[in-house]
């Protein structure tokens, strides 16, 4: 059974600093590709940023230069650090795993940031 936690959400003010992390559970983290999904009150769910095992990294042009994903393949965490944050970085944030050899996805329940002042 694989399980998918974040942390380190919150309220934080308009240029400020958050560091997400989502713990993994089960086999899956080694041979996953890890991502980080957002989605704002009344808009669909989008894409943020991916990693993949071997540690090659996307990211949406709307957070590239701000945003930045990393993985502890010890740990089995992968981490979101979030700099020069705007009002409109609100959303729920989720992790999911993609496994490399089914496709199986996995996501997390997400959590909340908030980007005012």
């Amino acid at each position: 059974q694989v399980q998918l936690v974040e942390s380190g959400g919150g309220l934080v003010q308009p240029g400020g600093s958050l560091r997400l992390s989502c713990a993994a559970s089960g086999s899956i983290f080694g041979s996953a590709v890890m991502g980080w999904y957002r989605q704002a009150p009344g808009k669909q769910r989008e894409l943020v940023a991916t990693m993949t095992p071997a540690g090659t990294a996307t990211s949406a042009d709307s957070v590239k230069g701000r945003f930045t994903i990393s993985r502890d393949n010890a740990k089995s965490t992968v981490y979101l650090q979030m700099n020069s944050l705007k009002p409109e970085d609100t959303a729920i944030y989720y992790c999911k795993a993609r496994s490399l050899y089914y496709g199986t996805e996995y996501w997390g329940k997400g959590t909340l940031v908030t980007v005012s002042s």
